[in-house]
């Protein structure tokens, strides 16, 4: 017999060998029919896995992330299926689920698709999905894996399965259709009731430009056709929302081909607002004790190669600059730390100095795969809002709670109000992705758990998602129709501080490590405006917005005014300009509600007359007419009540 722990923590006890779906038809019929896939200890595993020990069991339903990540990646095995039976011959990549859907890299052949031929492949998946064929599970040796995709003419499985051990090699058979797999999968298709085929796009075989492009199908299904709809109308909305679109609108970044792919060039309302930015996080961190530095974008190959990240990151880094001098070279930097580690080592320091908080809006570069590129959300240029703290031990996790707390206050002022922090812990079965001793991890990861706990935080725990050089704590956030966002990150390391010999002299004057903790509340000021365009649609809080107010004289009669009030405005830090347009002002109001500009100023000979405004506000309509104070005071309240 074997004893069975539940997440509320009660125990059952079955015999060897019982199945998760077993157990949930113990529990419930209901929830037997519901019921995806199962998490044994800390693996998802089938309905039909046989549990042969004692273990913590989570049974899996749509309403788990695990869920539908198994949900989707059958999926996906049902769309290659589907193109197997109405594209014959055509060679198969790699199918995984994401985080909404799944996608399958294909080599078509000779077949001409595109978003045309969708309807008839999702026609088909659903086709099969209402035979309920099971997902099999084979067990085959590298030889007999090898052999199968060879008989298949199928290079790509091929070459796949050289990477993997043998022994521990799996296909799946679903139908007709058999995939290199490990699994796991739903017990058959009967759950899949909707699918939708979104979009193609190029993907070159494992990323690399000089392989074969392959065709990227992308695609999302459901257990239920209502689902389906409202995912469908989400995105609908995602669309008019799009941070590329609204930023073309708003004038506020652009991208040159001739500049260079991935180089995003901030336009003078998209630098306004990220100045406006960087004052508010520096005045913030201010107020914590951080120091502002500035470093170099560029940095001798060697410092990368003393932190690490020339062995970690250096395939993903632009190609290393030389000079006319033999032997030497540069990186365009691909992080800050290094550079953070070289001030603190400038000179001695004393535990009574410590802790020391760096800051600095620091610009990285990383080469990113041309298909990879993403708007502002995945570029080869981008600047951190970084800083680096180092403390000692008994101040680690104050100041991990203190970065916490900034990191909150944001989130906070631009209402970012439904968020999980994620706590990253490095994989204990693939010890070779990272550096430093097990005794430093096991500090870190207590520190970051602690903290965690004290700051009541809402958590999640991802094993094998830590950095490197530690582990960390990622705040996942929803934004305002529900997508899921990373941003901000705190990371405590143990190893820079190891690797760069850096010291302190203790109390009782001996030398000691320092402990470095690594934190980004924005993450990238790039990405970060991304999703707060997003988030917001566009229509940005006051005290942020590139234009505040926008003036507009009936006619040029009262353009004289319209400076005057301008001049005034701006003596009060309001940012306002002068629609000068001989348009009428009905056409001049709705030019302005597209600008998303908060406050319409419409001046004419009454207002002239009586040194007033009458105030619009953005899809709020007429607010009456005010005095310039009483503008003023009001504008000058809403900034104050953001920001408080």
């Amino acid at each position: 017999m074997i004893k069975i722990t539940l997440p509320d923590g009660s125990i059952k006890t079955f015999e060897k060998g019982t199945t998760p779906y077993q157990i949930a038809l113990s529990i419930s019929e209901g929830l037997a029919r519901n019921v995806l896939a199962a998490k044994v200890n800390h693996d998802v595993v089938a309905l039909d896995f046989p549990i042969q020990t004692d273990a913590h069991l989570t049974l899996l339903t749509w309403n788990d992330t695990d869920g539908k990540a198994v949900f989707w990646h059958s999926s996906a095995h049902l769309l290659a299926a589907a193109v197997e039976q109405l594209y014959p011959g055509v060679k198969f990549g790699i199918g995984p689920n994401i985080e909404n859907g799944f996608y399958y890299d294909i080599d078509f052949m000779e077949y001409p698709i595109s978003s045309d031929d969708f309807k008839k492949i999702e026609d088909k998946m659903m086709e099969i999905a209402q035979k309920r064929p099971k997902f099999e599970r084979i067990e085959i040796s590298k030889n007999d894996a090898r052999a199968f995709f060879v008989k298949k003419n199928n290079e790509y499985k091929v070459e796949l399965i050289e990477d993997l051990e043998d022994g521990k090699i799996t296909l799946y058979k679903l139908g007709e259709f058999t995939d290199l797999c490990r699994g796991p999968h739903l017990f058959d298709t009967a759950t899949i009731k909707a699918v939708k085929l979104l979009n193609t796009a190029g993907a070159y075989w494992r990323g690399d430009e000089k392989r074969k492009q392959l065709t990227r199908i992308y695609g999302v299904t459901f257990p239920k056709k209502k689902e389906l709809d409202d995912y469908l109308l989400l995105l609908e909305e995602a669309k008019k929302r799009d941070h590329r679109k609204l930023g073309k609108e708003l004038d506020l970044f652009t991208f040159s081909q001739a500049v260079g792919m991935g180089l995003p060039i901030w336009l003078p309302k998209g630098a306004e607002l990220r100045e406006r930015l960087e004052h508010f996080l520096k005045k913030v961190q201010k107020k914590y004790g951080y120091q502002q530095i500035i470093c170099p974008h560029v940095g001798n190959v060697d410092l990368y190669k003393t932190s690490g990240h020339y062995e970690k990151y250096g395939a993903d880094s632009f190609r290393p600059i030389t000079t006319p001098q033999e032997g030497e070279a540069f990186f365009l930097k691909p992080m800050n730390c290094p550079h953070h580690c070289e001030v603190y080592a400038m000179r001695p320091h004393s535990y009574r100095e410590l802790p020391l908080r760096y800051a600095e809006f620091g610009t990285v570069y990383r080469y990113e795969q041309s298909g990879e590129l993403h708007g502002l959300t995945r570029v080869r240029g981008f600047t951190q809002d970084d800083a680096h703290i180092f403390c000692t031990p008994d101040q680690l996790k104050e100041e991990f709670c203190k970065v916490i707390d900034i990191i909150l206050y944001i989130f906070k002022v631009l209402k970012f109000e439904n968020y999980t922090a994620q706590i990253s812990l490095r994989d204990p079965e693939d010890r070779k992705k990272y550096i430093g001793s097990d005794e430093n991890w096991a500090k870190a990861e207590r520190a970051i758990m602690e903290a965690a706990k004290e700051k009541g935080l809402q958590t999640v725990t991802e094993i094998g998602e830590a950095a490197f050089y530690g582990p960390k704590l990622d705040f996942m956030v929803k934004d305002a129709i529900g997508r899921k966002w990373q941003l901000g990150t705190v990371q405590v390391d143990y190893n820079l501080p190891e690797r760069f010999n850096l010291e302190y002299i203790d109390a009782n004057q001996q030398k000691q490590r320092p402990i470095m903790i690594h934190r980004a509340p924005f993450g990238s000021l790039e990405r970060f405006v991304a999703v707060l365009l997003e988030h917001t649609a566009g229509n940005f809080p006051l005290w942020l917005t590139p234009e505040q107010a926008i003036i507009l004289p009936i006619s040029d009669k009262y353009m004289e005014y319209a400076y005057a009030l301008k001049s005034e405005l701006e003596e009060h830090d309001i940012r306002v300009h002068i629609d000068e347009r001989s348009e009428k002002t009905g056409k001049k109001i709705r030019d302005a509600e597209v600008k998303k500009i908060p406050y319409m100023l419409i001046v004419g000979e009454k207002e002239e007359a009586d040194k007033t405004v009458s105030v619009r506000e953005h899809k709020a309509g007429d607010q009456g007419t005010m005095s310039i104070d009483d503008f003023v005071s009001m504008i000058k309240q809403k900034i104050k009540e953001e920001l408080s």
